[in-house]
This record gives C-alpha cells, sequence and structure tokens, in this order.
C-alpha cells in the first residue's frame, strides 16, 4: 500500500533486497562451475531473497511475483538477436540494479564487483558456448507457459502462453538482412547472385551494444517493461494446468535431493532474512488489486504448484 510507507522505507526495501542478493559468500558460490538447479531450488533462493528485508509476501502474491518473474526472463532470452547478448541483457538488470543503489557507495561497489566478475567470466566465451547456455535456459523454461497481461497487451504472447517471435526490425549484430543468396564454385569464388523477397522487414543494426562496466547496451531486452503504466495480471493457462499434473510425478524421492539441499545451505548461508524487531511492523505486499483477490488465488492455485520453502540454519 504505497500510502503507508514512505520513500526512505522503499530505498530500504531495496537496499537490504540488493545487499543480500550481492552478498560476497553468495556470488562466490554462484559463479562456481556447477549443475542447472532444479525449479525448487531456484524458488527457495527466491524466497530468501524477497524476504530479506521487512517486505512480506503471502504465498499467493509470491507466486505471483514468481510467474511474472521467470516469464519476463524466459521472454528475454528467447528473444536475444544472437546467443552473447544474454550478456547484454544481464548488464541491463544490474545498470538498473545500480541506479536504485546510486546513494549507497558500499551496495554499489558490490553490484560493480559483480559486474567485473561477468566480465571476466562470460565476455571471452564463443558464440557457441553462449549458444549452449542459452538453450540450456531455454530447456529449463520450456514448460513454463503462464500468460501476463504486459505481454498479452502488447501481443508478444499468444493466449497459450507462448512468446511470439518478431520477423520485422534489427537484425543480429554481425549478420545481414536476408534476402541473398551467393553462390561460389570449388575455388570460392562468387560465381551468382540470387535475390528473394523475405516475409518480414530486416534492417541493419547501427551499432553493438557495450559489454564493458559502462556504456551503452543498445539491446532493449532486460530494461524497464513497466515504463509506460497499466495493469499487470498473471493468469493460469491450460499447460501450466498441466504442470499441476505432472508435479506430482516428482514428488518421489531424488537421490540427489540432500545433495542439493547440503548446497543450498552453503549458498543460502549469506542470506539473512530480516524479521521486523521492536515497534517496527514491517509491510506486506499485495501483488493483487485487493486482499480478497489474493486470498481467492490463494484458496484456488493448485497445492501442487505451491513451493514449501525450506528453512536450513546454515551455520549448525
Amino acid at each position: 500500500r504505497v500510502d503507508e510507507w514512505t520513500d526512505v522505507d522503499r530505498k530500504r526495501v531495496m537496499n537490504d533486497i540488493i545487499t543480500t542478493m550481492f552478498n560476497k559468500k553468495f556470488m562466490e558460490e554462484l559463479f562456481k562451475l556447477q549443475e542447472l538447479y532444479s525449479k525448487k531450488a531456484l524458488r527457495t533462493v527466491y524466497d530468501r531473497l524477497a524476504h530479506a528485508s521487512i517486505m512480506r509476501l503471502n504465498q499467493a502474491s509470491m507466486d505471483k511475483l514468481y510467474d511474472l518473474m521467470t516469464m519476463a526472463f524466459k521472454y528475454q532470452v528467447l528473444l536475444c538477436p544472437r546467443p552473447k547478448d544474454i550478456l547484454l541483457v544481464t548488464f541491463n538488470h544490474l545498470d538498473a540494479i545500480k541506479d536504485f543503489v546510486r546513494d549507497s557507495p558500499g551496495i554499489l561497489n558490490q553490484v560493480d564487483e559483480t559486474f567485473r566478475q561477468l566480465i571476466e567470466t562470460y565476455s571471452c566465451l564463443s558464440a557457441g558456448e553462449f549458444q549452449l547456455i542459452r538453450q540450456t535456459l531455454l530447456i529449463f523454461f520450456q514448460d513454463m507457459h503462464i500468460r501476463v497481461s504486459i505481454f498479452l497487451k502488447d501481443k508478444v504472447q499468444n493466449s497459450n502462453g507462448r512468446f511470439v517471435l518478431p520477423i520485422s526490425g534489427p537484425v543480429p549484430w554481425g549478420t545481414e538482412v536476408p534476402g541473398l543468396i551467393r553462390m561460389f564454385n570449388r575455388n570460392g569464388d562468387e560465381v551468382k547472385r540470387t535475390e528473394f523477397t523475405t516475409g518480414g522487414n530486416y534492417v541493419t543494426p547501427q551499432r553493438e551494444g557495450s559489454f564493458d562496466l559502462y556504456g551503452e547496451r543498445v539491446l532493449k531486452l532486460g530494461t524497464n517493461m513497466y515504463s509506460v503504466s497499466r495493469p499487470v495480471e498473471t493468469h493460469m493457462s491450460g499447460s501450466s494446468k498441466n504442470l499441476a499434473s505432472h508435479a506430482k510425478e516428482s514428488i518421489a524421492p531424488n537421490p540427489l535431493a540432500k545433495e542439493e539441499l547440503n548446497f543450498l545451505a552453503r549458498l543460502l548461508g549469506g542470506l539473512e532474512i530480516k524479521k521486523p524487531g521492536g515497534s517496527e511492523t514491517g509491510f506486506r505486499l499485495n501483488l493483487f488489486t485487493t486482499d480478497e483477490e489474493e486470498e481467492h488465488a490463494a484458496l484456488t492455485r493448485p497445492e501442487e504448484l505451491s513451493y514449501k520453502v525450506i528453512n536450513i540454519e546454515a551455520t549448525q
């Protein structure tokens, strides 16, 4: 409820969450070579991060927030013009985060350190390695087709929750606008050219986005999609309901579960949940229009889709 908390509160919440997210130990664990997390492990990390400040979300609002975040990220990865642009999307995310904490030099330094690690780790990878990363991420999200009203209104998502790939606009950096076929002989000499009509209106990009700590990213994926004010909702699509039926299959004991929980214990060691103390009551974030709507969503959400939060005492 915006009328009940101030800009100081808002800034404090952002600072708490960002400080926790870019915790040095947490980042060290993230950058280690490892298998991709399971969906449950990722959700556990999200729950801990969302509750790293005085803010509280109940189950329905947390589910909705998670749906929004995962579908927005899937959209960004899917629409990347070329695999390496995943890095530009990440830099757009970090540029926005730095803007939130521009008045807090200590936190800003934490984010910059992560920025430098990303540049050092990923800028030297080949196009093929970036393609492997992109495909791995898309495989992770391939069964998630939750409809988001902002995407439906912009016609970038169909009513079945699948995203629409554009057939117009700038082509990936380093490629040519389609419409020309060149034929070569065995010596590598061009002997013939044939033109054909394309189904889209393509243009050559003006310049490549910057992969440096500071710079113009050019790519808009990963920037604020709420720049234009509009209502945002998530709807349960048919495929999400199918996901609920498949979720029962994953309840069977997983031999890797113990190993994964041990890893999560190490990972979450630095993630401290802030409990409002003294006279401070904290505040509750509701992602629905009314409290009644949030309660209804909590009751109607399939139980299989509600993730249980595992609290781990990492110091033991």
